[in-house]
């Protein structure tokens, strides 16, 4: 039985004790107890840091806080070690976050070296074994009571599993050599003699890697939730080259439908009649340009959290919603989303005016779905199970 029910009472308990060394006593024994966090009751969260060195200051790094930084103090309770902050959320709220300790605290606009600044105070939270790792950077994750699952799907168990072959993938339409291209086979493919579908995603080191796409696959289609399917991911280049071949390039869709299609069907049996395409950002800016350009090719596209407002290359990312608005075929299954934190000029209006138009036009053919999240790889894995069981629905 717990001795405390909530951190409010502990907090008192402790304030009631005269001496600093019975204070730390408790919290000692709060740590002994409760050996994961946040605390999560309801709609609050409460984070706590536990240092045995002195520190000048412990916060919240949260992208949902507006502010610059976009901190907030955690408090430490006096004469103990502990350092805690109770924040409320909505109750489906999924998001990561850091904690940030002995931060300078100046405006990150005006910081010259941000890498080196995050790399020296900003850390993922000690006591929360809810984590995303990635190449770019490991965050914790918050995850409230009635959000969507957050699953290492890579750890289940009695799940089969299909291959994934990593080859080289060379392309003159976009001028590059030697990246990587990860193709997913399901269970049962080797000896089958069957055609399968084929999706195609951009961001393939996400996609393979902290987006855990082929092993959602797996646990999808054990469960009878997703078609078996032939999944080809596409390494995307630097930043700057990604933005570049994204964004509404029509060397990047002669580079889909001239270079690597033809390349996955000499090696693998593709049912040519179903294809699909998909994308996180402006990943999915590039699958929703060639599905645009060919819903006759990509007849299934997800297309989770685009860039079509303010910001860099508004004035071709703000086409699509009229783009979607013409065109005299769409794809026969698409699947948006769109995060309820992402910035709203950027991300969310226009994602809201496209859900508009696309459920007065292809009502059984579309699916949209806000989720308590910012825009993110852990948004963006907790959303790959629906918008794969969508695209490509089991027969």
């Amino acid at each position: 039985m717990p001795r405390w029910t909530d951190f409010d009472t502990f907090v008192a308990e402790v304030e009631r004790a005269r001496r600093d060394g019975d204070r730390q006593t408790l919290v000692d024994e709060l740590m002994t107890e409760r050996r994961e966090w946040p605390w999560i009751q309801g709609n609050k969260a409460t984070f706590i840091f536990n240092s045995l060195g002195a520190r000048k200051n412990v916060s919240l790094n949260l992208d949902t806080i507006k502010a610059d930084p976009p901190f907030a103090p955690l408090k430490q309770l006096e004469g103990t070690t502990l350092w805690h902050l109770t924040r409320t959320f909505a109750e489906d709220d999924l998001l990561d976050y850091l904690l940030a300790v002995d931060d300078p605290l100046t405006p990150l606009a005006q910081e010259p070296d941000i890498l080196a600044r995050v790399t020296k105070y900003w850390r993922v939270d000690p006591a929360n074994p809810l984590k995303m790792s990635s190449s770019q950077q490991d965050v914790s994750v918050l995850r409230m009571t009635d959000a969507r699952p957050y699953v290492d799907w890579n750890a289940l168990p009695a799940v089969p599993r299909g291959k994934v072959d990593e080859l080289t993938f060379d392309s003159d339409q976009l001028h590059f050599k030697g990246r990587s291209l990860w193709v997913y086979t399901p269970p049962g493919y080797e000896g089958s003699g069957l055609a399968y579908p084929l999706l195609i995603l951009q961001d393939g080191q996400w996609a393979n890697g902290p987006l855990q796409v082929p092993a959602i696959a797996d646990a999808l289609i054990k469960h009878n939730r997703l078609a078996p399917l032939v999944i080809a991911m596409v390494q995307s280049g630097s930043q700057s080259e990604r933005l570049v071949e994204y964004t509404s390039n029509d060397q990047h869709y002669n580079s889909l439908v001239l270079e690597l299609l033809p390349l996955l069907q000499s090696k693998y049996r593709i049912d040519s009649a179903h294809m699909g395409i998909g994308g996180v950002a402006n990943g999915a800016i590039a699958a929703a340009h060639a599905a645009l350009k060919n819903p006759a090719v990509f007849n299934s596209l997800i297309f989770i959290s685009p860039p079509m407002g303010k910001g860099q290359d508004e004035a071709v990312l703000s086409q699509y919603l009229e783009r979607f608005q013409q065109a005299s075929v769409l794809p026969s299954r698409i699947f948006q989303s769109v995060g309820r934190y992402e910035a709203k000029a950027r991300f969310l209006r226009p994602a809201q005016a496209l859900h508009d138009i696309l459920e007065k036009r292809h009502q059984e053919g579309y699916s949209y779905t806000e989720i308590g999240s910012g825009h993110g790889l852990v948004a963006f894995r907790s959303i790959m199970p629906e918008a794969l069981a969508w695209a490509f629905p089991p027969k």
